[in-house]
């Protein structure tokens, strides 16, 4: 397991910010099953529905998590929390792409417990983790096909720099059809109370070992 850690710079501007760290090993990642697509599906459906009166931003989840961006220094309008980005979509009565089952699942977690989830490829992973917010060295190339400055912007960080964030991950360690160990990043919201975090890291988990099979571990990160 890697280690993981919040640096200090986040502990001071945000001490209530906490992440859930879960490692996958011996996984197999490939489309999502039938079954599942219909489930979900019916989930983003009513999510639509519902956001036919009302903003995105008026979801508790968003408006918390942009809340967050603020107070650690990145404008939520310009750099928008990956959760808001897929409510967005769905606000807009388009579907969400189907890519493979774990960024599926990621998805669906997301807009479950309206927070930002990343999921990475454990074996791209160089030494040590550390959630921290970037200075001016900090880019990568996101799976959006975009360079991105990480300057002022929350990320996950390895001994070879920044490989992703709550705004949009990095192709570096991007998880494919190939994966067979993968690292998962639960951005809980900071209002989120600990028996709340135990159980929403708990059912991520589940279903995520229950549709790729494997081992997993996982813990809170405070």
């Amino acid at each position: 397991m890697h280690p993981v850690e919040i640096s200090n710079s986040i502990k001071e501007k945000c001490p209530s910010l906490h992440i859930g760290m879960i490692t996958y090993n011996d996984i197999v990642v490939s489309e999502l099953p039938q079954m599942l697509k219909g489930r979900f599906q019916l989930f983003y459906e009513e999510i639509m529905l519902g956001l036919e009166e009302k903003g995105v931003t008026d979801i508790d989840g968003v408006a918390e998590w942009r809340s967050t961006f603020k107070t650690l220094g990145t404008d939520p309008s310009r750099y928008r929390p990956s959760h808001e980005a897929l409510f967005r979509r769905l606000k807009k009565g388009q579907r969400l792409p189907y890519i493979h089952s774990a960024a599926d699942i990621n998805n669906f977690f997301s807009l479950k417990f309206e927070i930002p989830l990343g999921i990475y490829d454990l074996n791209r992973i160089n030494g040590d983790v550390i959630l921290t917010i970037g200075n001016e060295n900090d880019q990568y190339e996101g799976i959006n096909g975009r360079m991105m400055s990480m300057k002022d912007k929350l990320l996950t960080a390895d001994d070879h720099g920044a490989f992703g964030s709550p705004i949009v991950d990095s192709k570096k360690t991007m998880v494919t059809n190939q994966t067979t160990n993968a690292l998962q990043i639960v951005y809980f919201r900071p209002s989120t109370a600990d028996e709340e975090k135990t159980a929403i890291i708990n059912e991520i988990t589940a279903m995520f070992t229950h549709i790729h099979g494997g081992e997993a571990s996982c813990r809170i990160i405070n």
